[in-house]
Formats: structure tokens, sequence, C-alpha cells
């Protein structure tokens, strides 16, 4: 009897009383598994975390997994983290944060608005600085009218997490939020009492007094204007920043080191003798470097970046923008929010956001609908943004509890929009 050719499993036909056998499927690699995900975006990975497998969610909730994507979004893969724009009220105690994505604003066409997502709290809550998706709020709990305990929280409004509030003694002015890369601290700068402390988040979290922030570093026998009370944090320096500004001299930064806990400072692009001094210059962070915008013979602005940071040399000349009659003119320079492409996007002495392209020369002005944002009596974003204080961070998947802080869901709620 001839017999045919026998057939591999693979290529096995279902056959009436036979059983088909079929190969197991491959098996990826731990290591496998946590490169892939290393490679989507931090809130993509949230609904993964809680819907997947318990393996999954282990390693999408550790501390070097979130360090681990917070390091590759940063310096490798830029699209991994969507730059967001988080704000509250300063003129009226509402207890929401609104969110809106930057890029949306930047690349939604005009007849496209930008929509805010609002945030609620049980109380009023301050913005005092952000680093790595973290924001840190300043909220005052209040009995009968009075104020009886100042406190502190983080909150990462990708993950949801919050830390349980901390005690922290006083009103903060002079302040400002940021990581110390060294030590692998996030830490919380103050004036308190007139002296300069520092708070680190932490199981035991104390303020310590450090070196004075007021008295030694100042021009010749004047102190300068102040211009930004909340220090702006540059990553990769680990430093806090406050710019100021002395009418007819120069304008300078006050840096701190958050490793080392000391204080230096360093000079500004030089000014024209022509140029508007009475105009306060405005500091920001573009393309991760220190960036400080000036206005320029009372025709233009000029934006310089900073391109080596601490070293007065490196001030590289970003854009010039002309005057225009969307931008406006009081004694406020520009400031630099954020860069995509050659689009600048800065708020306006107007008081308005500004799409300014540094190509063409246009100026645009965004599209935002804060229509659901809670907060009534401001009026719509598109018209004015004065009464409100603005945040920048960027999405990650770090927590509080990943530096021993207890930590919970439910302080911030996302507001559903009704139907």
């Amino acid at each position: 009897m001839r017999r045919g050719p026998i057939p591999d499993d693979d290529d096995a036909v279902p056959k009436k009383g036979k059983v088909v056998t079929t190969k197991p499927p491959p098996i990826l690699l731990d290591e496998l598994i946590a490169e892939i995900l290393l490679r989507i975006p931090a809130r993509s990975l949230v609904p993964l975390r809680n819907s997947v497998c318990r393996s999954w969610r282990t390693l999408i909730s550790s501390s070097q997994f979130a360090k681990d994507h917070l390091r590759r979004s940063m310096a490798v893969d830029p699209g991994l983290t969507h730059p967001l724009m988080a704000y509250y009220s300063q003129t009226y105690s509402y207890p929401i944060i609104g969110v809106f994505s930057v890029r949306s604003v930047m690349e939604n066409p005009p007849h496209e608005p930008t929509k805010v997502v609002p945030y609620e709290g049980r109380r009023f809550r301050l913005i005092i600085g952000s680093c790595n998706g973290l924001l840190c709020l300043h909220d005052e709990e209040r009995q009968d009218g009075f104020i009886i305990s100042h406190r502190a929280m983080l909150w990462n409004p990708c993950t949801g997490f919050t830390s349980q509030p901390l005690e922290i003694g006083g009103l903060l002015c002079t302040c400002g939020f940021g990581y110390d890369h060294v030590n692998d601290k996030y830490k919380l700068f103050a004036i308190l009492d007139n002296k300069s402390r520092m708070f680190t988040f932490g199981p035991k979290s104390t303020w310590r007094t450090i070196q004075d922030f007021s008295r030694n570093f100042r021009d010749g026998n004047y102190r300068g204007c102040q211009v930004n009370l909340v220090g702006l944090f540059v990553s990769g320096t680990g430093t806090l920043n406050w710019l100021f500004h002395r009418y007819l001299s120069f304008v300078w930064v006050l840096s701190l080191d958050l490793v080392k806990e000391t204080f230096n400072q360093f000079s500004l692009p030089n000014r024209d003798s022509d140029d508007d001094h009475r105009v306060t210059p405005q500091l920001g962070i573009l393309r991760d470097c220190l960036a400080v915008c000036y206005e320029t013979k009372k025709t233009h602005w000029t934006v310089w970046l900073m391109k080596e940071y601490g070293v007065p040399q490196s001030w590289t000349k970003l854009a010039i923008i002309p005057h225009h009659p969307l931008l406006g003119r009081r004694p406020l320079s520009l400031q630099p929010i954020y860069m995509l492409k050659d689009v600048l996007l800065a708020i306006a002495p107007s008081g308005k956001f500004v799409l300014c392209n540094l190509n063409d020369g246009s100026i645009d002005i965004p599209n935002i609908d804060s229509s659901t944002d809670g907060m009534p009596k401001l009026g719509p974003l598109t018209r004015n943004v004065s009464a409100r204080k603005f945040q920048l961070y960027h999405e990650s998947l770090v927590s509080p509890f990943h530096f021993g802080l207890p930590s919970c869901s439910s302080e911030m709620r996302l507001i559903k929009p009704s139907l």
C-alpha cells in the first residue's frame, strides 16, 4: 500500500475524530517586554498597568521602570511625553486646576479648539512648580475662616496619584520645587521666617536651614527687583532660577543648586544703551535650556538661549520678534513658554497666549476652549490669561510612593463633562 507524506503538526488539517495539535505561542522574555513597554507613551501605559496582568502591573508601577521611561522620553524619544499646561485662578479661590495639551494648541487648526480638562480638589490649591511629571501643590487648611495650617502635596495628573498633604509651617512666597538628580531626591525650597529652608520629600520630611537667599547676592549696594517669586527648575542641571532686574542696570539670575544646596549668580546677555530698561525681561525654558526675553530698541523682542548652563558666554540669540498689535506693549516682555519646531508659544504683554512663527513672522492667537474649567468669573482663555497662573509639565510615571511618601488617588478628581 502506498502511503502519502505525513504532514507536520503545523500543516495538520482537522479531520473527524482527529486531535489537532498546535504549537504554544512564543513566550517573550521579561527583558524584551520591558524594552517594548519603554517605547509606549506614559498616558497609554497607565491603563495597561491595571488591565493586562499582575507582572505588567508590577513592572509599570516600579520606581526603576518610571525612571527608565522618564530618561528615555527626555533624552531619546520626546514623543513619549506630552507637554501639558496646568493652571489655577489667582483671583478667585476655585478648588479646580485646569489642564490642556500644549501640542494640541500648537498643532490644531484655528477652527478646532483645544479643550481644557478640569480637575477638582477639596480646597483651593496653588501650583508651586513641576518636575518629572509631578506637580507640587500648596494649600491652606481653614477652620471657621481662619488658616490653621499650610500644607504641600505632590500630584501626578497622568497616573492620578497624589501624596498625602504634609505640614510645611507657613505661606510660601519665594519658593521652588525641583529634583536633586545626584541623590535622587525631590526638594522644596522656601523662605520661611526670613530664613532659607529646604524640604526633602520622603518618609521623614523636615525643613533644614541652608545658605541665605536674600543677603549675599546683591548688585552693589542695591538689591534688584525679583521678577519671579517661584524658582524655575531647569531639568538636567538640578537648579532653581530666579530673575532679578534693576532699572538702568543689568539683569542677572540667582541660581540654587539643589545638590549642593548653595547659591550662585550669573549675568544675562548685554543690553544696548538705547533699550528701554523699564521693560521687565522674562525668564523661561526652551529646548531644555534657560531662556530670557528682552525688549530691544523699543521695536522688537529678542529671545536668548543659554546653551551651556551657568556660562554667560554661551548665551545665543534664538529669535527676534517684531512688535505687533496682537502682542501689546506694557512694561513687560514676552514670556517664552514652549517651542515646537519653529513656532514659539508665549504669553504676550497684552495678556494673551500667542503663537509666534519664527520663519514667516506671523502672529496667531490659539483657540483654547476653557468653558468647562469651572472658573466662570475669569472669562475665556482666548481673551485674557492674566487672572490665572500657569505651569508647564510633561507626563511621566513617577509617583510619590516611589520615594517613600504615602499616596492615594482621590485628592484630585477629574471632572467629567455633563451630558
